[in-house]
């Protein structure tokens, strides 16, 4: 089946799908992982307040939930990594802002970070999206783009000298 099946608003009415469409984001008519890592961005907003390790606690408990969500969603779609899944998008977005400074200055460049490498898709990054198949080759590749936005954050905050008090 093409990547390009329509998704049925109706799927919404089913909790896994309504998580693994990113809360109905990746419905969007364009750029659905860009209207998903925007949610990720407002779902992230109180998250970024928690305890160092509630929030990687939570992080890999949204990882082990996408994995099963995702492939969830793509066999009930009979599609797999339609654009419409974007639970991964809200991990790699949560994976891009470890220990990133409170500001919004942050919250966008690690969005626009982020972006770029899960559109660019870098090594190894490809290999995962083409290689890596179900629920987990879904959420490798969002992962994969977040530790690489992760790491060119922490460099721009090492080079700049900034120290981060109680951040994550």
């Amino acid at each position: 089946m093409s990547k390009n099946v329509k998704i049925p608003v109706s799927m919404l009415r089913n909790p896994a799908h309504f998580l693994s469409l990113g809360l109905g984001s990746g419905l969007s008519a364009k750029a659905p992982g860009t209207a998903g890592t925007v949610v990720a961005v407002l779902l992230f907003l109180p998250m970024q307040r928690l305890p160092a390790a509630i929030y990687l606690a939570l992080l890999v408990a949204a990882f082990v939930l996408g994995v099963w969500l995702c492939g969830y969603t793509t066999r009930a779609l009979g599609v797999h990594d339609h654009g419409g899944i974007v639970w991964d998008e809200f991990v790699g977005y949560w994976i891009t802002m470890c220990g990133v400074p409170a500001g919004w200055y942050w919250l966008v460049l690690g969005f626009v970070l982020f972006r770029l490498f899960d559109i660019w898709k870098p090594w190894p990054i490809k290999w995962a999206d083409q290689k890596v198949k179900g629920g987990f080759g879904i959420m490798l590749d969002d992962v994969l783009a977040g530790i690489w936005a992760w790491l060119c954050l922490q460099a721009i905050i090492w080079i700049a000298g900034i120290r981060i008090a109680g951040s994550i």
